[in-house]
């Protein structure tokens, strides 16, 4: 039986429409119509706009009814529409007055924010047509994938080694040796080696719609792209651009695709999502949805109409208005029942903490439902707690004891360590602990430890620049941070010294040491595993090209530091003492610390006293973690710039010390290896970190 509210009630040319259903928002196929629902508070009209695929203007537009709308949304069911046609978009009417914020022009065709999928702009580096005035349009998709059983996977968050990674830039270049470079299907193609390398998460860089081409800057006659994608046009819908199928709306079975066989291979999706701003930019920016459609609802504004600007990027959403706040939570929940997301990582997510004045606020509502929501129950959250408007959070982010936080604190001690200031191995020792002055109230698992991320240089250019060269973007070296706490071992850039490549060589496993052997969520940039380099650029988020892309001929060529890092990884893995979360350091069954720290004499140290010499201990006893028998943990540091020798601390009967990684010679062996001591004491050589396992 057919139902009463799917009777077409008003015709226009060979399409019947009716009131439609308030929810959900956006546009969603029922067996008889689609139903299209958006929210407007202050509009005094609304106008839908129906498109044939491809085509500069409407073929139909289908003004709302008063009776359409019920409080302050617009739905209407269109009957007799072709899904694999159809493109479409709103107009809204109102006021305009910019001085109060409001920016209404019934003569601009709008994004639906709900959108599912976004056409006009989906192959990748075709520039916008010339005077086209609605580039970005929605699409409507089926929700049929097969998922064949599949759903988000669930790993314990102590248990994950996250691997950031921008889909473009992982396969673009020809070397990357993939059917279909820099798309989705891109990275299936090399997935056997992300299960080799031993990541068990991949964190993506923004997949939501946004434009490349928004950036409207050269340099030497190239064009500048956004190419990092922090800069939303959509947030419901994946970057049409990298999908193969993309021109056909095709990226969403692409993107599921890719996920599903991520997930076989028991690894889990992160995406890194933008709520703190939008591609609309300040005053002057474009309409392409919010601004015409409700202004002073989504995004914060002065009391003179501006934009407040505390992303940086012209525009902050107003996050914590109850509207914005349930818009978000949809989309969280969509990306988890429809594409099985596993976490997400917040960029600048202070912003997320303000209120509508902007100020920050001790329980922001919005942080709190995500934290307590049904369907985000087992999902991670990942924050980085500070924004552009000067609003640093580490350690303090409001949590509930279900956010993790980025901690900058941990990259920040560790450079200022590997560069040999012996200052920070008092900091240091707490960070190996995983943290507890930042989160003793909560758990290790908190802290996302990293040395590189996206922002900043890769892990190469952190040894081998002391200064940014950011010549390529443009900007006369205003962009990208500069401070950046790194060393260049000698000589800026690149060099034929083997001493020095050496040394560099030494400083890239000495930061893989130290960061696969302390408490807390151990992540690392791309490419960082083989030496991948941006020649300099600190700031690579305008630069499609080899600055970007991975060179995957650096795998072979630094094969010894990739096979020292595949081991380091698997010896984390082998060993849960490394990824306890409770922050205990006190004795345990085998009458030893579990974690204790040394100078190279055993069991004498200073930690207030900086030094560039220091070892740990962790020990790791066999009846609490579940393991054949007791080990004992010994990770040696020397960042000092003349060799120390390391008296090693006694240990039980029966057990000896094996070599498991030195820096300096490159020696590396997987966990079931190790090439036993003779000796009671090692000569650790100047400016390299080694491991023994008893």
């Amino acid at each position: 039986m057919r139902q009463v509210d799917t009777f077409p009630t008003h015709t226009i040319g060979d399409l019947s429409y009716r009131a439609g259903r308030i929810f959900p928002f956006g546009a969603t196929y029922f067996d008889e119509g689609i139903n299209f629902s958006i929210y407007s508070k202050e509009a005094t009209a609304c106008t839908l706009l129906l498109y044939h695929h491809g085509e500069r203007d409407p073929y139909i537009e289908i003004p709302f009814p008063d009776e359409f709308r019920i409080g302050n949304v617009f739905s209407m069911m269109v009957f007799g529409l072709t899904l694999e046609t159809t493109e479409y978009g709103y107009r809204f009417d109102g006021p305009y007055d910019p001085k109060r914020g409001l920016y209404f022009d019934k003569q601009k065709p709008l994004l639906d924010p709900y959108a599912h999928s976004v056409s006009g702009r989906s192959k990748w580096g075709v520039p916008p047509v010339p005077n086209n005035p609605f580039q970005h349009r929605g699409q409507i998709i089926l929700e049929d994938y097969d998922w064949d059983g599949d759903k988000p996977l669930e790993l314990p968050m102590k248990d994950l080694v996250i691997y950031e990674m921008h889909i473009r830039s992982f396969t673009a270049h020809p070397s990357a040796g993939t059917r279909y470079p820099g798309t989705f299907a891109g990275l299936i193609d090399k997935i056997p080696y992300l299960k080799e390398l031993g990541v068990n998460c991949v964190e993506l860089m923004p997949i939501f719609a946004f434009d490349e081409f928004e950036n409207p800057r050269t340099n030497q006659g190239k064009r500048l792209l956004n190419y990092w994608g922090y800069s939303t046009v959509n947030f419901f819908a994946p970057k049409g651009g990298y999908a193969i199928g993309g021109p056909f709306g095709l990226e969403t079975e692409e993107l599921k695709n890719m996920i599903r066989q991520l997930h076989k291979n028991g690894i889990e999706v992160l995406l890194d999502v933008v709520f703190n701003h939008t591609a609309e930019g300040n005053e002057n920016g474009p309409y392409i949805s919010y601004r015409g459609i409700d202004n002073r609802t989504y995004y914060l504004m002065t009391p003179d109409g501006n934009y407040y600007n505390f992303s940086g990027c012209g525009n902050t959403m107003n996050c914590n208005n109850p509207v914005v706040r349930s818009s978000i939570l949809d989309c969280l929940r969509y990306w988890v029942s429809s594409y099985h997301i596993d976490g997400f990582r917040f960029d600048l997510a202070a912003i997320l903490s303000r209120d509508e004045d902007g100020a920050p606020m001790l329980e922001p509502p919005l942080l709190d439902m995500l934290a307590h929501d049904a369907v985000l129950g087992r999902t991670k959250l990942i924050a980085e707690a500070w924004d552009a408007g000067g609003l640093y959070q580490v350690g303090q982010f409001p949590s509930w004891n279900r956010w993790s936080e980025w901690n900058g604190k941990y990259r920040d001690c560790v450079r200022r360590f590997l560069r040999g200031e012996p200052e920070a191995s008092i900091e240091l020792c707490r960070r190996i602990n995983g943290s507890p002055d930042l989160y003793g109230e909560r758990l290790a698992e908190a802290s996302i430890n990293f040395v590189t991320c996206h922002d900043g240089f890769t892990l190469y250019d952190l040894v081998s620049y002391n200064e940014k060269h950011n010549e390529a973007n443009g900007e006369e070296g205003r962009d990208g941070s500069n401070d950046n706490l790194s060393w260049n071992c000698g000589v800026e850039g690149e060099t034929k010294d083997e001493e020095i490549l050496s040394l560099r060589m030494r400083q890239i496993k000495n930061a893989f040491t130290i960061l696969l052997t302390c408490r807390g969520i151990p992540m690392f940039y791309h490419g960082d595993e083989f030496g991948n380099t941006q020649y300099g650029n600190n700031n690579a988020y305008c630069q499609d090209n080899e600055i970007s892309w991975l060179d995957w001929t650096l795998t072979e060529k630094n094969k010894t530091l990739l096979h020292f890092v595949k081991n380091l990884i698997a010896f984390r893995k082998a060993h849960p003492v490394l990824r306890d979360t409770s922050f205990f350091d006190g004795r345990n069954g085998t009458d030893y610390p579990e974690l204790s720290f040394h100078s190279p004499l055993p069991w004498q140290f200073n930690q207030n006293e900086p030094q560039l010499a220091l070892a740990y201990l962790f020990v790791e006893e066999a009846k609490k973690y579940h393991t054949e028998e007791d080990a004992f943990i010994y990770v040696l540091l020397n960042l000092h710039w003349e060799p120390h020798e390391f008296s090693l601390p006694i240990i039980p009967a029966g057990h000896r010390f094996g070599l498991i990684s030195c820096s300096y010679t490159g020696e590396s062996h997987s966990p079931g290896e190790k090439k036993l001591l003779k000796e009671e004491t090692v000569t650790l050589m100047p400016r390299s970190t080694m491991i023994l396992l008893g």
